[in-house]
């Protein structure tokens, strides 16, 4: 049997085939299955902090808790702080920013 035999090239007009860009990037799709639009963000983050943040992933990940990947993370942090913020006077973070730490 040659390699080709064992792995025939992909069918290029099959209909069904998954999208190889969404499938890489791992795109993820709101509740109707349309894909979520998402765009690259820089941000300056301490060595410390980024160390941090890989640690816990990888612990959840070891832990079997279903965290899809470290953007998918980063985002459900960001709304927390995002939902705490608007809390105004109650919210937690605030409460750090003008306490100065």
């Amino acid at each position: 049997m040659t390699m080709s035999e064992t792995n025939p090239p992909p069918d290029f007009f099959e209909e069904h085939r998954l999208d190889p860009v969404a499938t890489a990037a791992r795109t993820p799709s709101n509740r109707r299955g349309a894909a979520v639009a998402k765009k690259k963000a820089g941000f300056y983050l301490s060595e410390a902090l980024l160390r941090r943040f890989d640690r816990q992933f990888h612990q959840l990940k070891i832990d079997g808790v279903p965290v899809e990947n470290k953007s998918a993370l980063l985002e459900l942090a960001l709304e927390y702080a995002l939902a705490d913020l608007a809390r105004k006077e109650k919210s937690v973070l605030l409460r750090k920013m003008v306490q100065g730490g």
